[in-house]
């Protein structure tokens, strides 16, 4: 019976204190947080232990999510890579302040712009395609540098150190790329 909710409906009861929806929206989102954050951290136990986290995070704070939007797909999303980079960041040592409720709120917690058109699972999964052969079409240089940013969370100093280039150059390759991937994506929607 909760499978056949959609997201919001779940969150609603999740809310509530319902302990079956929570399981439903596990059901529904578990392999696709847990291939994320798997990418992000490696380690199969550990990105386990994360995923736990996150939905420990969700029951908690699911009041947080702004149903409104009809976007929790991106908002568990987000959750899941904030989660996963913080984590990594720990463990190596690069962020040492404490890990409270008020941290959580401001760092974990995504907040999301209400301008974000509305995705679900199913609509990302059917754009999963697309979004990798947009991706493929990239260059090398332009896969790395969004891999840099996206999934090891690295600010755009961070990237032109590690690259040693110039901040301007990773800007630019960054903007290329977004625009790129969002041009191949936007003219394989007008093909469909």
């Amino acid at each position: 019976m909760d499978s056949e909710l959609n997201d919001i409906e779940l969150v609603q009861r999740i809310i509530s204190r319902d302990s079956k929806a929570l399981e439903a929206l596990y059901d529904r989102y578990s392999p696709v947080l847990y291939t994320l954050v798997k990418k992000i951290v490696i380690d199969n136990t550990k990105t386990e232990e994360i995923l736990a986290d996150i939905f420990v995070i969700i029951w908690q704070k699911a009041s947080k999510i702004n149903t409104a939007s009809n976007n929790v797909y991106i908002w568990l999303i987000n959750l899941a890579r904030n989660k996963a980079l913080d984590f990594k960041r720990r463990e190596e040592l690069i962020i040492s302040s404490e890990y409270n409720d008020e941290y959580e709120d401001n760092f974990i917690l995504p907040q999301l712009s209400p301008n974000i058109p509305a995705k679900d699972l199913a609509s990302s999964i059917n754009n999963r395609e697309k979004i990798l052969n947009a991706f493929n079409g990239l260059t090398e240089a332009q896969q790395y540098v969004l891999s840099l940013a996206y999934f090891e969370g690295l600010k755009e100093s961070e990237i032109a150190k590690k690259l040693n280039i110039p901040v301007l150059t990773v800007k630019s390759k960054i903007r290329v790329a977004l625009n790129s991937l969002t041009e191949t994506i936007n003219k394989g929607e007008a093909n469909d």
